[in-house]
């Protein structure tokens, strides 16, 4: 699956290796009023494959994200505050999945992650492993991871146990301690934003993709350098690299330019 609108793009692919693509994405792209001028919004969702319907999760967290965020916006408010509060409304929607009488037991899940280009920032919000990068179009200057995974691996890191190469070399590395879901304890969004001091693009993605580009450097090296120009040029070329180091996973990725393009306002009769 792939989609491209004004300045931003996505697209999705099973991999090699799955009978089917349990993750999802929505895009959009709106005017608002100065001096916000454009907003564009990418959401990118990953189905937990050992939960019950992972590809309905995936797609409700995805839809119900995009659709908040905007009518916040649209509404007048804070971008920060609507990437914060899309996280809370797509995981009651996933919550909303839930068939039968035990909610808490191999719930619907998935992972969140949510870009915002809004008045000249950068504001990322998201739960569980799936990720975003910037990247700037000097590649001299230095691109960044704006997430940190909610797994395992960053917890033992974190604490000081292992060093980053242990922790990702141990099998559990992946196992994510934060979801979208009936059975998620709680709700915790990350967000954060910042204001980029040049033109470049947000990369945001599932581990299908990170998982053969882990750090920043590593995938800033496989954007073509018009990335922020042809966005679905761009998310094609990561597509078909992770599928070219394996395709062991769904691979989804979206990638935004900074500045967004101007969008004209529709006329109101």
């Amino acid at each position: 699956m792939e989609r491209e609108l004004d300045g931003v793009a996505a697209v999705s692919d099973r991999g090699l290796r799955h009978h089917r693509n349990e993750d999802a994405f929505d895009i959009a792209v709106t005017a608002l009023p100065e001096p916000d001028g454009t907003a564009v919004v990418a959401v990118v969702c990953d189905g937990v494959s050992s939960a019950t319907r992972p590809d309905e999760a995936s797609a409700a967290a995805a839809a119900r994200g995009k659709a908040s965020v905007l009518a916040a916006l649209e509404a007048g408010g804070d971008g920060r505050q609507a990437m914060h509060d899309a996280v809370l409304a797509a995981g009651e929607a996933v919550a909303g999945l839930v068939d039968g009488p035990s909610p808490d037991h191999n719930a619907p899940a998935c992972t969140y992650v949510a870009a915002l280009c809004t008045g000249g920032i950068v504001t990322v919000s998201w739960v569980g492993d799936s990720r975003a990068y910037w990247v700037p179009d000097d590649r001299t200057s230095k691109a960044e991871r704006l997430t940190e995974d909610d797994s395992w691996a960053e917890r033992m890191i974190a604490v000081g146990l292992m060093s980053r190469d242990e922790a990702y070399a141990d099998e559990r590395a992946h196992a994510i301690t934060g979801w979208l879901g009936a059975d998620a304890l709680e709700v915790d969004p990350h967000t954060v934003s910042f204001r980029p001091e040049e033109p470049g693009v947000v990369v945001v993605c599932t581990d299908g993709l990170w998982n053969y580009a882990e750090s920043a450097a590593a995938l800033a090296s496989v954007l073509p350098p018009d990335a922020r120009t042809r966005p679905l040029d761009c998310a094609r070329t990561l597509l078909d690299f992770a599928l070219e180091g394996g395709g062991h996973d769904n691979i989804t990725v979206a990638v935004m330019a900074f500045p967004p393009q101007p969008v004209r306002p529709p006329s109101i009769p």
